[in-house]
């Protein structure tokens, strides 16, 4: 069982910037693939961004590339977004999700959910 808690969202400017933070439990963080996704008000789920397990590939959604930077603390079972030039656009919850195959494409644990509002 993996418990996924994200943190760090909030009410931003547009172009402001915020860093979302998912702290994984358990013992096998460093194995999985980790992932990002939102859900903005009316709309089905997206994805954002993924890491596989050690950090050297990661991918982006096309809204993301350029301004979002997905990274991992293995040491610290921390996944992080960092959001930059952020849009009305990017209002949504933000979900963050394990794989625990490690293979960036079947997410089977998720989290609560952090609030991301972008002001224009």
């Amino acid at each position: 069982q993996v418990q996924l808690v994200e943190s760090g969202g909030g009410l931003v400017q547009a172009g402001g910037s915020l860093r979302l933070s998912c702290a994984a439990s358990g013992r096998s963080f460093s194995t999985y693939a980790m992932g990002w996704f939102r859900q903005p008000p009316g709309k089905e789920r997206e994805f954002v961004a993924a890491i596989n397990w050690s950090g050297s590939n990661t991918h982006y959604a096309d809204s993301g590339k350029g301004r979002f930077s997905i990274s991992r603390d293995n040491a610290k079972n921390t996944v992080y977004l960092q959001m930059n030039s952020l849009k009305p656009e990017d209002t949504a919850v933000y979900y963050c999700a394990a794989d625990t195959t490690g293979h960036m494409g079947d997410f089977d644990y998720w989290g609560q959910g952090t609030q991301v509002t972008v002001s224009s």
